[in-house]
């Protein structure tokens, strides 16, 4: 398959540094930049579309605008542009998830895609009333997306489990098309959810060896299901016309980091249960020392942000040739970012895109 690239919103606002808004929590107060309007997120909607992105992620969290309302308002504002959803299904009904989704794409035309986030931060799920463990996160994910597939089949549909209980679930009508599940995680409890309901299993920007021991384990399980997702990847982009002006900025956007405000940000994520946050923080180990953990990637996002905490550093040709990279391991889709998010689309939408698509690897964006 060829590469498809995708944008990210932010949601919960932007600006030149890292530190304008944790992904985790508020952030120092006055951080934000640019606060997260309307106005402003239509601008990086429009951009990613002009730019040829296919989609765009919008995340979940307390402190992030709503991912279904924020998109949905910016659906006249784009034509093609696809927006990946995300949100915690322990909060939210299955069937009414159902309901929402085939609502989405009759309104949108068909551009609607589910990011599943089961949650790895406990202080975070309490906010919502949501006091399970992480395994059972995790099995009542399975049950969800059962749950919320029933309810496009042509016939209700009748479940019972452990953490769900219905009666003839179903829809005015279903999706059309149907929009695909994107489902990351990375312990032994969230593998075989991906293998039985993920359309395309997303992991966050490591090493290329340990991605393809990762996707390889998704892929082994879902094959003794007769089963084959795609595979996508979340990374941060810094590119530039020279690999010295791509790291400059990388530089920049450290030296703006105050040590306080790292170890602040290190303590908060340590206590995560998500196992791929500790993957990432693993990367760095909570130091600025060492942050090239492998040819052009970059773990310096990571010392303050929750989630993706790592970026591709370098010149278009250079991040252009580890997105390939990737790719060969099996990556097809790519969910990339940039500080600030409106500046950056135009960069890697004018400099790498283009050099993917001279060596015939870019997918065409939606018509």
């Amino acid at each position: 398959m060829s590469i498809v690239p995708h944008w990210f919103l932010p949601a919960s606002g932007d600006g030149r540094t890292i530190v304008a808004r944790r992904h985790a929590d508020r952030g120092e107060a006055g951080s934000t930049a640019r606060e997260a309007s309307i106005d402003y997120l239509a601008q990086i909607a429009r951009a990613a579309e002009a730019q040829g992105f296919h989609g765009v992620l919008t995340p979940t969290g307390t402190f992030c605008e709503d991912a279904w309302l924020t998109t949905a308002a910016l659906l006249r504002e784009t034509r093609t542009l696809r927006y990946l959803v995300a949100f915690r299904p322990g909060v939210l009904s299955p069937t009414l998830a159902a309901q929402m989704a085939a609502t989405y794409q009759r309104v949108s035309g068909g551009r609607l895609m589910l990011n599943i986030v089961t949650g790895g931060d406990a202080v975070e799920q309490r906010r919502f009333g949501d006091h399970a463990s992480h395994d059972e996160r995790y099995a009542r994910t399975d049950e969800f997306l059962t749950v919320l597939r029933g309810a496009w089949s042509p016939e209700p549909f009748d479940f019972t489990g452990a953490h769900y209980d219905v009666d003839g679930a179903t829809t005015l009508a279903p999706p059309d098309p149907l929009p695909p599940v994107y489902f990351g995680g990375s312990s032994d409890a969230a593998l075989p959810v991906a293998a039985r309901h993920a359309d395309v299993y997303l992991t966050w920007g490591e090493p290329p060896a340990a991605v393809a021991e990762k996707i390889g384990r998704v892929r082994k399980l879902a094959d003794d299901l007769g089963r084959s997702p795609r595979f996508g990847i979340r990374l941060h982009v810094i590119t530039r016309d020279t690999a010295d002006e791509a790291w400059a900025e990388a530089a920049r956007l450290l030296d703006a980091l105050d040590p306080a405000e790292i170890e602040r940000a290190q303590a908060t994520l340590r206590a995560s249960q998500s196992v791929g946050q500790q993957r990432m923080l693993a990367l760095h180990g909570g130091s600025a020392d060492a942050l090239t953990i492998a040819p052009n990637l970059w773990a310096g996002v990571g010392l303050v942000r929750g989630g993706a905490g790592t970026a591709l550093v370098g010149s278009h040709t250079e991040v252009a040739d580890r997105i390939a990279e990737y790719h060969e391991l099996g990556i097809d889709e790519f969910v990339l970012s940039g500080y600030p998010h409106l500046e950056e689309a135009y960069r890697v939408g004018e400099g790498v895109l283009p050099e993917l698509r001279r060596r015939g690897l870019l997918a065409e964006p939606p018509r």
